[in-house]
């Protein structure tokens, strides 16, 4: 009788540049976070929360960053459209 393994391991072949960090620095832990065992440490908790934090405040800002983008277009286009209004007068 065939004994089959039971590992959770994932089936995608793509891997991301971070976990590659992770398997450098510890293979063993990396192949145990593939098999579904997540690591119990306060540090880690901190750096996602630190990671989040992080990611609001870029998003913020990106979302501001388009945001003036917008006024600025606006603002340009009022200084267009009244240099027009102040050459039709002059020639008028």
């Amino acid at each position: 009788m065939k004994q089959k393994k039971n590992t959770n391991f994932r089936e995608s072949k793509v891997i991301s540049a971070s976990e590659i960090g992770q398997f450098c620095y510890c293979s063993i832990s990396w192949y145990l976070q593939q098999c579904g065992y997540k690591p119990d440490s306060p540090k880690l908790e901190i750096g996602i929360k630190t990671h989040e934090d992080l990611g609001r405040i870029i998003e913020i800002s990106n979302k501001s960053s388009k945001k003036s983008k917008v006024f600025a277009l606006i603002g340009y286009l009022i200084l267009i459209f009244g240099v027009f209004i102040l050459i039709h007068e002059v020639i008028l």
